[in-house]
C-alpha cells in the first residue's frame, strides 16, 4: 500500500527540507503548468529525464511512462528540450486545474 505524502503546506514555518528528504514530500503542489505526455509521439530520446531537474520523469524498462506530479515543479525544461517537432510534441505544457 502506497503511503501519503505530506504537501510542502504541512511543513512548520521556517523548517528546512534535509539533503535526501524531497522524497518524503509533495514538493510539485506549487506549480502553475504540468507537463502532459504524448506516448504516441515519443521518440524515447529520454532527454526530458535527463535534463528534469526534480527527477520527474517516469521510466519503466528504458521508456518514458510519464511525470511523477507529486514532486514535477512545472519549470518545462523537459518540454523545452524536447526534440519533438511542432504539431507533434511529445510534451507540452499544460495550465494546472486546482
Amino acid at each position: 500500500m502506497k503511503q501519503e505524502k505530506p504537501g510542502w503546506k504541512s511543513l512548520p514555518q521556517g523548517d528546512v527540507l534535509g539533503a535526501g528528504t524531497a522524497a518524503q514530500f509533495k514538493t510539485g503542489d506549487w506549480r502553475s503548468e504540468k507537463p502532459i505526455f504524448y506516448e504516441d509521439k515519443c521518440i524515447q530520446c529520454l532527454i526530458c529525464w535527463i535534463v528534469c531537474p526534480d527527477s520527474s520523469v517516469n521510466i519503466k524498462d528504458g521508456k518514458v511512462t510519464g511525470f511523477d506530479y507529486d514532486h514535477c515543479k512545472g519549470c518545462g525544461i523537459c518540454d523545452h528540450e524536447c526534440p519533438t517537432k511542432p504539431g507533434k510534441r511529445a510534451i507540452t505544457m499544460e495550465k494546472e486545474r486546482k
